[in-house]
């Protein structure tokens, strides 16, 4: 062996040392990041739209976020944090509320985009290599509550509502 191969060697094993330390050190000081959020109004009147967020562990809010969004419009509002949570979406007609959506936001979340169309709500949530990929968006129910049987849903003023998890399992919810 030559020293260029030794030399080569000795690197390649530091730099790999390297990368599992800070993978180490990262997870130890438990750096979650943030979800860049965007959306984009592809119909064509304006709408207004509410964003919030819960702890899926606690319910305890953690994103609140309100804003008017015209036609042709993208916008970047504040990001998510990239911890276990439900995100929720709600679009409105003037007072009016007409659509509906909520996913889950995980550490392996990399980005959700909202596309507002005038007869649809659509949520894109892109994962990182090791998630499971895309998340489909669950419907809501007509009185504004998930209809999976969570413990974490939400109810039509946008608060946690634990009651409303007995008619989310009494109507077939998995």
């Amino acid at each position: 062996m030559n020293r260029r191969t030794v030399l080569r060697t000795a690197g390649v094993a530091a730099v790999a040392g390297l990368a599992g330390c800070l993978e180490g050190v990262q997870e130890h000081f438990d750096f979650q990041g943030v979800v860049p959020i965007e959306v984009v109004n592809e119909g064509r009147s304006s709408y207004n739209l509410r964003l919030e967020a819960r702890e899926t562990d606690t319910g305890r809010q953690t994103y609140d976020e309100s804003f008017s969004i015209t036609p042709d419009e993208r916008a970047m509002p504040h990001h998510l944090e990239r911890v276990d949570q439900r995100f929720r979406i709600v679009k409105y007609e003037g007072q009016e509320q007409v659509e509906v959506r909520e996913v889950s936001i995980t550490p392996e979340t990399e980005h959700l985009n909202v596309y507002v169309r005038d007869d649809d709500l659509i949520v894109d949530v892109r994962r990182g290599d090791g998630a499971d990929g895309n998340e489909s968006v669950e419907a809501i129910s007509a009185d504004g509550n998930v209809t999976d049987g969570r413990d974490d849903e939400f109810d039509g003023d946008g608060e946690s509502s634990p009651e409303s998890n007995d008619s989310a399992d009494s109507s077939g919810g998995d």
